[in-house]
């Protein structure tokens, strides 16, 4: 199994979006406003199923974990779209995240 980075769901990503090309919202900084609340939509269901099953049923039922991580990969799905709207390259991406996680572990 390949390993699953930034640069291989960003791949993905083109791939579907050109699948559905004319039947999807152009990747552009244009739609990013849409493709940003569709993000908060899945991760609001997401969300619903840590409010309706709770903890111990992700953690213990295996439909349910599973139903959770597919609703978690949506949301990863809308962030990369997102980050193709922008044209933000992995190589950006991980620069920041590093710089912003350094920042964190100095506060407090």
């Amino acid at each position: 199994m390949s390993e699953l980075n930034f640069e291989k769901m960003l791949e993905l990503q083109r791939e579907l979006q050109e699948r559905y090309k004319g039947k999807w919202s152009p990747i552009c900084p244009e739609t990013a406003k849409s493709k940003l609340l569709y993000l908060f939509i899945e991760a609001g269901e997401a969300a619903d199923i840590i409010k309706k099953q709770g903890d111990d049923e992700i953690m213990k039922h295996p439909e349910t974990r599973r139903h959770f991580i597919e609703e978690m990969c949506d949301t990863l799905m809308y962030f990369n779209d997102i980050l193709l709207c922008y044209g933000i390259t992995p190589e950006e991406l991980e620069q920041v995240y590093l710089e912003k996680h350094e920042k964190n572990m100095k506060r407090w």
